[in-house]
């Protein structure tokens, strides 16, 4: 089994290359934040920490008295202090979470690629347990376009997301492989199958 990371910046089109894994390739795919929302759940370790650091105020009025990551994110979004301890917090669990998956999959022996997604992946340290990281790229301006069309976001806060994260020569030293992203969706498709015949040494390529 091999273990593909996939990173990339908000706007980037990261859902559209899961979703090629996954239903081309048979592809497991765990996406961190998805995962990191489960676990925030009443009755997890991770809802008991952010719990007893943030405060009862976080959580919604009625039972099963739930985070509101609403009021969270008011809280982090604007305070990077309390953010990294709000990563510290998750981080950790997720991956260590993803890690029993990997585990657990080796050990039934029924996936032959296991695909992780995480914004700080490589931040995170992931690169020790994939045995490639690709990095998602896409032009600025262009992202700033898709978030405006796709999600109503303004410029402004199209930029103060960019800004907040490690610039483009960051991923692309420290990924295995980038994916360029700018123009339609035929031309990724055939880069990414061919970065993956090189990775999966035609295990599962039809």
């Amino acid at each position: 089994m091999k273990v593909l990371g996939i990173t990339g910046g908000v706007g980037s089109g990261k859902s559209r290359v899961l979703y090629d894994l996954e239903t081309n390739y048979g592809a497991y795919v765990v996406e961190a934040d998805k995962l990191a929302h489960q676990l925030m759940q009443p009755g997890y370790e991770i809802y008991n920490q952010i719990v007893e650091c943030f405060g009862r105020d976080i959580l919604c009025s009625k039972e099963p008295y739930e985070i509101d990551r609403n009021k969270l994110g008011q809280i982090v979004f604007n305070d990077k202090s309390k953010l990294e301890k709000l990563n510290s917090i998750s981080h950790p669990i997720v991956k260590e979470e993803i890690k029993n998956k990997i585990k657990h999959a080796r050990e039934e022996g029924k996936i032959k690629l296991f695909v992780i997604e995480a914004a700080l992946l490589i931040q995170d340290g992931y690169k020790a347990i994939c045995d490639e990281i690709w990095y998602v790229w896409v032009e600025q301006e262009e992202r700033i376009k898709r978030l405006m069309k796709q999600r109503g976001y303004s410029r402004e806060k199209c930029i103060s997301m960019f800004n907040s994260q490690e610039p483009d020569e960051y991923y692309k030293k420290y990924a295995t492989f980038t994916i360029n992203n700018q123009f339609d969706y035929e031309n990724t498709s055939k880069l990414l199958k061919a970065r993956l015949n090189k990775l999966m040494q035609n295990d599962i390529m039809s």
